[in-house]
């Protein structure tokens, strides 16, 4: 786990993608095996949501390889009500973003990338991450 202060700026990261984008509701970060590293959640149960993020990257991993796609960018989820993209950092975490019927898709797609260049160098400054 991170320690303290790098986890109050993981949680600031994530704040500021939902302040960012329209429709952002909550946020989580963990790792790639499903471990809770940082959340900016009201309702979601974060733990929950790190373990399944981490099962939908790999899912979605083979199905781009099984479809003869490069490299997996990232996995969107739409359901009646709600919008889930879930969305590696670097090689050891993965940035998973719920959304409303609202969420500006565009928006997020942009603001997305950024934020994951933040938390990148955030947990490549904490080896403990």
């Amino acid at each position: 786990m991170p320690g303290s202060h790098t986890s109050a700026t993981l949680v600031d990261v994530l704040t500021a993608l939902r302040e960012q984008v329209t429709g952002v509701t909550e946020s989580a970060l963990s790792t790639v095996d499903g471990l809770l590293l940082a959340a900016d959640a009201d309702a979601l149960h974060p733990e929950s949501v790190a373990a399944l993020s981490a099962t939908t990257l790999s899912v979605g991993r083979r199905m781009a390889l099984e479809a003869g796609g490069g490299p997996l960018r990232d996995v969107l989820i739409r359901s009646a009500g709600r919008h889930i993209a879930v969305r590696a950092v670097g090689a050891r975490a993965l940035l998973t973003v719920v959304g409303d019927d609202g969420l500006d898709l565009t928006g997020l797609r942009g603001e997305m990338a950024r934020t994951v260049e933040r938390l990148t160098a955030i947990l490549d400054e904490d080896p403990a991450a």
